[in-house]
């Protein structure tokens, strides 16, 4: 019997404690034994034949973790079996499968097998005299044999091959990189790029204040005159609106700083910019719990694309507010509960609405009750899907069109 046929035959029947090295030998009971080196039929997807001592060691110790087990088979110097064969091996030996195509049945002499004593046996004596066709037959089954003799040549050469290569490396072992750390690369590679939006972010902020500022003017009919535009710096354009006045600045949109609202302070830039809903627990991870007081915004993408683009500034905390800022309140999202507006400079729901426009997110599967409150205010309802991000922009295009629209009724009231 061949040492896999063995081995299989004694993981089956439970006997695998019967299994003795002494020396160089596995020891099989009282029935066989064979060289602990000894190649067994069946050949790893690495295109080498196991051994028996590392089938041996894997089917004692295959309840150990591929980790546990590698580093077990470095320390005792035995070939460990890759992790892709472990499981097709196991099924195997234990008889969960009856064959396997690793296998390649040719197997070597071993000491064991019973072999009878051919010497001095002289095949023409027994061959029947003066049959032709006898003869004919004869002669076929020798060129047969021939040729059976040369396929077992070659395959002999050819795992005389296998038996001498040895992988030098398997895939774990390609991707570790002794002596290397990579860690400072990419702290490095982080902070210039955090530095860079950082940078950019400030410049962009500062450069569409300024510019803000001067189309606002012009958009309400403020026009500057030409000393104004050079020395702009000292005079401002006033404000003559009747009613409820649009103040002079940059505008301002207030977010809920509680997390149980869809857009916060952590989300609104992602959203309104780029049409993108991100919840808010995942822009807290991202951003490493860093609360940002102010974001601007502008609308990058439109429908019009000569469109004027106007920035805006969000903030979370009405009570940080100067009383000349609410001028300059034109938006608010709200959480739908009553508490979010104590302390406002306006006397009810109705003047705050008439004020500032209202925006009401929430999913589309949500239930009714949780926009009760909100559909007795005057404030827009803006459905969202949990799921499918590209229906987003069709919101945030919403939220604008209705911003805008808004803000140019109130500029020229």
């Amino acid at each position: 019997m061949d040492p896999l046929s063995a081995l299989r035959d004694f993981t089956i029947r439970g006997e695998l404690d019967k299994i003795i090295r002494l020396n160089d030998e596995f020891r099989f009971g009282s029935d066989y034994s064979f060289p602990c080196t000894v190649e067994t039929a069946y050949r790893s997807k690495q295109g080498n034949l196991y051994t028996l001592e590392a089938l041996v060691y894997y089917i004692q110790n295959h309840h150990l973790k591929h980790t546990d087990y590698m580093h077990k088979t470095l320390s005792l110097r035995i070939p460990a079996v890759t992790f892709t064969d472990r499981k097709p091996l196991l099924d195997y030996l234990t008889g969960k499968v009856s064959t396997s195509d690793s296998i390649v049945w040719n197997p070597p002499k071993f000491p064991d097998e019973f072999r009878p004593d051919l010497s001095g046996f002289d095949p023409d004596s027994s061959k029947p005299k003066g049959n032709t066709n006898d003869v004919v037959l004869d002669e076929i089954g020798d060129t047969n044999l021939d040729i059976k003799d040369k396929e077992t040549e070659f395959a002999d050469y050819m795992g005389i091959i296998r038996s001498i290569e040895k992988p030098l490396k398997d895939r774990e072992g390609i991707l570790e990189c002794k002596n290397r750390d990579f860690y400072s690369v990419l702290v490095a590679s982080t902070k210039r790029e955090e530095e860079k939006q950082r940078l950019e972010s400030q410049q962009r902020k500062d450069g569409l204040v300024a510019k803000n500022r001067l189309m606002g003017a012009e958009e309400r009919g403020l026009g500057l005159s030409y000393g104004e535009e050079i020395m702009g710096y000292d005079s401002k354009p006033k404000m003559h609106l009747k009613g409820s006045k649009l103040g002079e600045g940059v505008p301002i949109i207030l977010v809920p700083s509680a997390f149980q609202t869809l857009i916060t302070i952590y989300n609104v830039k992602e959203f309104l910019e780029d049409g993108v809903f991100v919840p808010t627990d995942v822009k807290v991870k991202q951003m490493k719990g860093t609360r940002p007081e102010c974001v601007t915004v502008q609308k990058k993408f439109s429908r019009d694309r000569d469109r004027v683009v106007t920035a805006y500034e969000v903030r979370d905390k009405p009570s940080a507010l100067k009383p000349e800022d609410w001028d300059r309140v034109v938006a608010v999202f709200v959480l739908g509960k009553e508490w979010q507006f104590k302390d406002w400079p306006f006397k009810d729901h109705v003047e705050i609405f008439n004020k500032i426009i209202g925006f009401f997110m929430r999913f589309e599967d949500d239930s009714v009750e949780s926009a009760k409150i909100v559909k007795q205010w005057n404030v827009k309802i803006i459905s969202i899907s949990k799921n499918k991000r590209h229906q987003d922009r069709a919101a945030a295009l919403e939220v604008w069109d209705r911003l805008e629209e808004f803000v140019r009724g109130r500029s020229h009231s």
